[in-house]
């Protein structure tokens, strides 16, 4: 157990599975105790839920500090891996000829940088398109921009396009503006379209720039049930109800790290990170503060959380506890239990 994971009661829990955990081994039949997990999360001042589903059934649910299963979560970048999803399903329908298309044939005026106009679909969606990064201190500078296409469009290259991952939301935002061009809808109509409604639930519209356009990779709305069923949809091989709704080859190529960030040494691919986690491979979409969608396909699980959002001195050691909570008292435990 990590000496991250504090409090007495924990301590005590951990303690407990630590000495069960031959038990746990020998009858398959008896499903993992989450006590030293919910010991944990009550402890955590910014957590707001935590969801654990294998194989289509929930196992965990819980809300803590006044929230609720009704509450939708400003889940922030956990958006990027919603709209590698809407590329996938446009790209299946012709709407995208392919992910080596060049964005040029979308913003003209790129062709008129010849390293620029070498940028393709595939570099937005793996954070490789070279273009000087619109997060951290260019955040503010490039959301109170006037239009934020043109801003990131217009970033100086830092990088040959297709080569190193900068994480940059403007990448994101780029395919949400592309998105709308080759639908003539918005994004937030084509998700609800293609994605949500298949999966049972409407999303709630959420932020646009000042053209418009539908904030590609960041404030979307999503209640923890529906980013299960997000995450869900991932580990069927993008089929609900014998539909296929995403192509099973979109989730193969997002899960191939393309990829890895400076910032976090993870590897990267179309719009998910990818990571052992408890000795298991897991392919998460990661929100500012604490949001998250692991999915684990040889556990057949699915664990979700949300946190609050704001920007406090607290967030980073709120986000590593709660990634070793998930790792040490969720996943570790079902992975001992599956005896493979």
């Amino acid at each position: 157990m990590r000496p991250i994971l504090i409090g007495l009661a924990l301590v005590w829990f951990a303690g407990s599975v630590a000495a069960g955990a031959q038990a746990v081994r020998d009858d398959t039949r008896t499903a993992p105790s989450f006590d030293a997990a919910l010991a944990a999360a009550k402890e955590l001042p910014r957590l707001h839920s935590l969801l654990v589903s294998r194989d289509g059934t929930f196992v965990l649910e819980r809300y803590f500090n006044g929230t609720s299963a009704a509450r939708p979560a400003n889940v922030k970048s956990v958006a990027k891996s919603v709209i590698s999803a809407l590329v996938g399903i446009a790209v299946d329908r012709g709407l995208i000829k392919d992910v080596d298309t060049p964005i040029a044939s979308y913003f003209p005026e790129l062709t008129k940088d010849k390293r620029k106009a070498t940028i393709t679909v595939e570099d937005l969606l793996t954070m490789r398109s070279g273009l000087e990064s619109t997060s951290n201190r260019n955040y503010g500078a490039w959301v109170l921009s006037r239009n934020w296409v043109q801003f990131a469009l217009g970033r100086p290259l830092v990088g040959e396009p297709g080569e190193t991952m900068d994480y940059s939301t403007g990448n994101t935002h780029l395919l949400s503006a592309i998105l709308t061009k080759v639908t003539r809808t918005t994004t937030w109509q084509f998700a609800n379209e293609t994605l949500a409604r298949p999966l049972g639930f409407s999303l709630a519209r959420w932020a646009r720039d000042p053209q418009g356009i539908y904030f590609g990779g960041n404030d979307m709305l999503l209640t923890p049930r529906q980013m299960v069923a997000f995450g869900e949809l991932y580990l069927r091989e993008g089929r609900i109800e014998g539909k296929q709704i995403l192509p099973e080859r979109w989730i193969e190529q997002s899960w191939v790290g393309r990829g890895r960030s400076s910032f976090s040494g993870q590897m990267y691919g179309y719009g998910w990170w990818i990571r052992d986690i408890a000795g298991r491979r897991a392919y998460y979409a990661w929100g500012f503060g604490g949001q998250y969608i692991f999915v684990i396909p040889e556990l057949e699980l699915v664990v979700v959380t949300t946190s609050s959002p704001t920007v406090a001195e607290d967030r980073r050691s709120h986000r590593v506890t709660l990634f070793d909570l998930v790792e040490d008292l969720i996943v570790a435990p079902i992975a001992a239990r599956s005896g493979s």
